[in-house]
């Protein structure tokens, strides 16, 4: 096989998975966190979301974070808005890149944001257009891109039509996730295939959930494929809050294990990336569920 030479890695820890923790993890842990993410080599990191503290807590304290980082040059920080109000106190915070997101399934966006994907990309579309015009680097989400946990499965079709809207919109990426980690690599495949019709494959990443054991199986037939960008978690942390039993991202561990493994560059530094996670897990109060931080964790 022809795999790439380099892998682009969109670590989510900090956001995605702290999101549902039901410990109140204080910012200042928040920032020792992605500073130590920084440091093992993460070049670009979903730091946290402008939404309203009603609905995520844990991210109240977005703006205080970011002020706690450094914003010019590298890494690229990606911060998640939602709406226009998001995105206006995003920028006040000084993001250079943001993130929008939607699904492929009507009923997971009923359950998740209270509206249809009509509605939602409609409301989407005002955020880009914003951020855009403001010179920001705008990322797209579509959640449920291979099966929802109301509906079933879902229609590659249904994945294009909702990515050819973001696309028309001008986002510069797409990522393509595997909410409720149910995806097979032959789904990665008919998925990915179909996309690109729309985008170069430099514009697509994959957000794959390890909740069935596969999101590695996945990972290698997206390499195939000739996908050079992948959304994976520190030590797995996290899941969707609006997806049950939805627990487990790829943990970044594992991941660059892999691609290590391959011959593929990342640019981090793995033992440095299982001391930031052992970091966190420690304020958590508990175990991370990544294979190799487990061995890691093990040796010491």
């Amino acid at each position: 096989m022809n795999y790439p030479k380099k892998v682009v890695i969109t670590e989510v820890g900090p956001r995605d998975g702290l999101q549902n923790e039901r410990v109140q993890v204080p910012t200042a842990d928040k920032v020792a966190f992605i500073k130590a993410l920084v440091a093992a080599g993460c070049n670009r990191i979903e730091t946290t979301s402008f939404v309203s503290p009603k609905w995520v807590p844990q991210m109240a304290d977005a703006a205080e974070v970011m002020a706690a980082l450094e914003l010019n040059g590298r890494p690229r920080y990606i911060v998640l808005t939602p709406n226009p109000q998001g995105l206006e106190r995003a920028q006040e915070a000084g993001a250079k890149a943001i993130a929008v997101f939607t699904a492929a399934s009507e009923t997971f966006n009923l359950k998740n944001i209270n509206m249809d994907i009509e509605e939602s990309l409609k409301k989407i579309r005002t955020v880009v257009q914003q951020a855009l015009d403001a010179g920001l680097w705008v990322r797209g989400y579509i959640s449920t891109s291979f099966g929802c946990p109301y509906e079933g499965k879902v229609a590659p079709e249904s994945v294009l039509r909702v990515a050819a809207t973001l696309k028309e919109m001008g986002i510069h990426e797409l990522s393509v996730g595997d909410t409720i980690g149910v995806a097979t690599p032959n789904q990665v495949e008919a998925v990915v295939s179909l996309l690109m019709k729309e985008f170069t494959l430099d514009e697509i990443a994959l957000h794959l959930h390890d909740t069935r054991g596969t999101a590695l199986a996945n990972v290698l037939q997206g390499l195939q494929l000739g996908v050079t960008k992948f959304d994976s978690s520190a030590g797995g942390l996290g899941g969707c809050p609006y997806a049950p039993g939805a627990s487990g991202n790829l943990a970044t561990e594992d991941l660059v294990y892999l691609l290590h493994g391959m011959g593929i560059e990342t640019g981090i530094d793995l033992k440095a990336l299982a001391e930031a996670s052992l970091q966190i897990a420690q304020v958590l109060g508990r175990p991370l569920p990544s294979k190799f931080l487990q061995a890691y964790q093990a040796k010491k």
